[in-house]
């Protein structure tokens, strides 16, 4: 990861930092992955450091000179944060004012009158998904994670069968359905039609989602069973410095007010995405405003700010009030912003190193059916760089030729297989990767049966289907 944005991929188009052969390259990636994996499992030393320590021996083993790899780290790191940092602080006040003003409190009391503990799961996929749709992963996660977290601690569900289901509805629009840009990118790249992508992504996504969702978080919950972390759990401040309860913790807003605060990001975003398809016009007046607008940081910004009226002014917040929510959410964030930044770090890293190109130069010759070879060729693109974009777009530039002679639904599967294998077993070299582990209070182990293992579901059943899809339309 990062998914945030495709221009960021003319960062990952650097020379490379090395000239070695393929096989060096193959025992860096290694040596790399083994560094930092031992580090945090062996040492118990922070995952930051780890990070840090490992994309040293990558480069190193790569036989590339130390300071263009602590450049390419440096870089890495910077365009990292710059893209998901903004987005996670806006979220984490996002939640704090959710939970300061118990607006939290208002949708989990909600959610859990209206759905038994069998139907959470299947309510969680559903909400995930639908708020996934338009969202970014990043910005999806900081929106659901306060209401996942609340709705395990309130209903005391195991937090994997909650949390799972969410995190495979936000994933699966990511990899699957336009106008997320991964998708996009491909579609551009292979000559695909946009609606017969939607359609069939999202036909798709359905089963997909069923099965790494509610029916997945069932055999994750049996193998981590872990508390809520204390730390990431959103709280009201609900007693005074004497001791008495405060009369803001009785008083609440509305559930309306609150549902309309979260999702209002989510229409902005989801309005951008249908002025673009609509208008397809740059230069339009309204596409740009929207596109303004409809971008990541200006909805949440925009959603925050609306919040301190909706959610502050019925809880009986004062302005001191809401300058010290505000505060008091950006300290938890900051180990999980060097964490992700350094995941990218190493990423960007790898990507420099030339082993993106590596995998490239070796896949060329492999003789397989068009669809498995898409989904294959993303995988390891994947496997190697961590990033989900870059998977997307480079497996979509070296396949894009097979679409030539292929129908129009043959050329939107090809795409579909694509996005499939591009998030196939996040782990280490993956910002995501340490994103969900830091909000979930994992380890590394823990991390890997449960959210990793999500991630394979979901590209082995997404690809599955698309196979399958394929014989027979």
């Amino acid at each position: 990861m990062t998914r945030l944005s495709v221009e960021m991929l003319a960062a990952d188009a650097a020379e490379p930092i090395t000239s070695a052969g393929h096989a060096q390259l193959g025992i860096a990636v290694l040596a790399g992955i083994a560094a930092i994996v031992l580090l945090i499992t062996k040492f118990k030393l922070n995952a930051f450091l780890s990070l840090t320590i490992g994309t040293l021996v990558l480069g190193a083993a790569a036989g590339a000179p130390l300071d263009k790899a602590i450049s390419s780290f440096t870089s890495g790191l910077g365009s990292t944060v710059a893209g998901v940092g903004v987005l996670i602080a806006l979220g984490a006040i996002l939640g704090k004012l959710l939970a300061d003003s118990g607006g939290a409190d208002q949708i989990v009391d909600t959610i859990l009158a209206r759905a038994s503990g069998r139907s959470m799961p299947w309510a969680m996929v559903l909400i995930a998904s639908v708020v996934g749709l338009p969202l970014f992963f990043e910005v999806g996660i900081v929106l659901l994670i306060p209401v996942v977290l609340m709705v395990a601690k309130r209903g005391n569900h195991n937090l994997m069968r909650i949390g799972i289901p969410a995190l495979a509805g936000l994933s699966v629009m990511h990899a699957l359905v336009p106008p997320h840009p991964g998708p996009l990118a491909a579609i551009d790249s292979v000559g695909a039609d946009l609606g017969v992508t939607l359609a069939l992504g999202v036909l798709v996504a359905i089963p997909t989602v069923i099965i790494a969702g509610p029916v997945f978080s069932k055999i994750a919950a049996r193998w981590v069973d872990v508390p809520v972390p204390e730390r990431m759990l959103p709280r009201a401040s609900e007693e005074q410095s004497d001791g008495r309860v405060s009369k803001e913790a009785v008083r609440r807003p509305s559930f309306g007010a609150t549902l309309a605060t979260v999702m209002l990001p989510v229409v902005l975003m989801l309005a951008k995405a249908l002025v673009d398809i609509v208008v397809d016009d740059p230069e339009n007046t309204v596409q740009r405003v929207f596109d303004v607008v409809g971008s990541p940081m200006i909805a949440l910004l925009v959603a925050v700010l609306v919040g301190m009226f909706t959610l502050g002014r019925p809880a009986g917040f004062t302005k001191g009030r809401l300058a010290e929510t505000v505060e008091k959410s950006l300290g938890p964030i900051a180990g999980i912003l060097l964490i992700v930044g350094a995941g990218g770090g190493f990423k960007q890293t790898l990507i420099d190193s030339g082993v993106g190109e590596m995998v490239l130069d070796i896949s060329k010759d492999w003789s397989i059916p068009a669809m498995l070879l898409a989904w294959l060729i993303a995988v390891v693109i994947r496997l190697a760089t961590g990033s989900a974009t870059v998977a997307t777009i480079s497996a979509a530039g070296l396949v894009a030729p097979l679409a030539a002679d292929m129908s129009t639904t043959h050329a939107a599967l090809l795409v579909l297989a694509i996005g499939a294998g591009s998030v196939f077993f996040s782990h280490v070299n993956d910002a995501g990767f340490w994103l969900v582990k830091e909000y979930f209070g994992l380890s590394v182990g823990q991390n890997l049966k449960t959210w990793s293992m999500m991630e394979c579901v979901i590209s082995v059943v997404g690809g599955a289907l698309v196979l399958l899809l394929s014989l027979v339309i």
